[in-house]
């Protein structure tokens, strides 16, 4: 069984950074997918960004790119996701999730294990 615990997040100003952190545990995770999924009120949940657990390769949505970057330290079996440039439009519940089949999808059914979620709040 896989477990996924997020951290990290908070309130800050726009402008500002914040890095959240997925600590995994289970099973290996060498042939795993890792995202991040974002929730607003009222929102459908949506894609971040993502990562092949092997080699490293990152996809992000559009919405993202070149502010937020994804990383993972196979050491510690964690993945993070490092915000910078943060807007109030990035407001919301981020969740980290893992596709253990290794699809790089961008949809939340694809991805079998989440967390609990951490809240992120920026302010104008």
């Amino acid at each position: 069984q896989v477990q996924l615990g997020e951290s990290g997040g908070g309130l800050v100003q726009a402008g500002d950074s914040l890095r959240l952190s997925c600590a995994a545990s289970g099973r290996g995770f060498s042939t795993y997918h890792m995202g991040w999924f974002r929730q607003a009120p009222g929102k459908e949940r949506e894609f971040v960004a993502g990562i092949d657990w092997s080699s490293g390769s990152t996809y992000y949505a559009d919405s993202v790119k070149g502010r937020f970057t994804i990383s993972r330290d196979n050491a510690k079996d964690t993945v993070y996701l490092q915000m910078n440039s943060l807007k109030p439009e990035d407001t919301a519940v981020y969740y980290c999730a893992a596709d253990p089949y290794g699809l790089g999808s961008r949809k939340t059914y694809e991805y079998d294990y989440w967390g609990q979620g951490t809240q992120v709040t920026v302010s104008s």
